[in-house]
């Protein structure tokens, strides 16, 4: 699993014009099954979005195809997560690597 964590590097109102294309991007790898959650941060400087995949490289090349990234809006941080104490439940969300 991974963290993608966004940091903004413009206004929101920057942010908020490019929302449409970041939520049809988010949609895509929503219905792929790479992501498992996002939303914003508080305060509003950036976002998070909790992934699956097969390796760092792979979310990176998902992370270039952002709208945010293509157009320099957001830095971002990849976080690789290996759950070593989990309740039941998380397989059931997080699941095996694709």
């Amino acid at each position: 699993m991974f963290i993608i964590e966004l940091t903004y590097k413009v206004p929101a109102t920057e942010i908020d014009a490019a929302m449409a294309a970041h939520v049809a991007f988010l949609e895509k790898y929503y219905h792929s099954g790479h992501f498992l959650a996002s939303g914003r941060k508080e305060p509003r400087d950036g976002g998070l979005i909790f992934a699956r995949a097969t390796s760092k490289a792979e979310i990176e090349k998902i992370i270039s195809e952002d709208p945010f990234n293509i157009n320099g809006l957001a830095n971002y941080r990849i976080i690789e997560f290996k759950a070593t104490k989990k309740i039941k439940a998380f397989d059931d969300f997080a699941g095996d690597e694709i």
